[in-house]
C-alpha cells in the first residue's frame, strides 16, 4: 500500500468521524456530551455551546474534506496539522474541568496526535524532491 493511499484512507477516517461526532452533539448534544469527557453537561441555556461545539466540528470536517476531494494534498496536510489544535484544545479543557482523563487522553490527545501525524505523512508525500544544483556552463576562450 503505497503513502498516499495510507494517508487518503487516514484522512477520510478523520474527515467520517469528526463528521459524524459533530452532528451527534448538533442533532443530540444531551446524550453526546457525556462521551466529551467532562464532569459535568451544562444546565440552563448551556447545552447551546454544545451545538457550537458540534458546528465547529462538522465545518472542520467539511474543510478536510474538500481539501481532500479536490487534491490538495499538501494544503490538506498543513490543514490537519492546524485542526489538530482543536482536539489538543479538547483534551487541555477536559483535564482542566477535571474530567475523564481516560477520555482526554485516549480520544482527544489520540486523534490528535494521529492527525499530526497524518499531516506530516500528508507532507513528507508532496515535498517536491531536491534538485541538484545547476553547474555553470563552460567558459570558452
Amino acid at each position: 500500500m503505497s503513502l498516499k493511499n495510507i494517508n487518503t484512507a487516514l484522512a477520510a477516517a478523520f474527515i467520517l468521524f469528526v463528521l459524524w461526532f459533530g452532528t451527534e452533539f448538533i442533532l443530540s448534544p444531551e446524550t453526546t456530551a457525556p462521551g466529551f469527557g467532562l464532569p459535568d453537561s451544562p444546565s440552563g441555556d448551556g447545552g447551546g455551546f454544545l451545538i457550537v461545539k458540534g458546528i465547529r466540528d462538522v465545518v472542520l470536517a467539511l474543510v478536510l474534506g474538500i481539501l481532500l476531494v479536490t487534491g490538495h494534498r499538501r494544503a490538506l496536510g498543513w490543514v490537519l496539522l492546524v485542526e489538530a489544535l482543536a482536539a489538543y484544545g479538547d483534551m487541555a479543557t477536559v483535564l482542566a474541568h477535571h474530567g475523564s482523563v481516560a477520555t482526554a487522553l485516549g480520544v482527544h490527545c489520540l486523534t490528535a496526535t494521529l492527525m499530526v501525524v497524518n499531516g506530516l505523512l500528508m507532507m513528507r508525500e508532496t515535498r517536491k524532491p531536491a534538485t541538484a544544483p545547476a553547474s555553470p556552463a563552460p567558459q570558452h576562450a
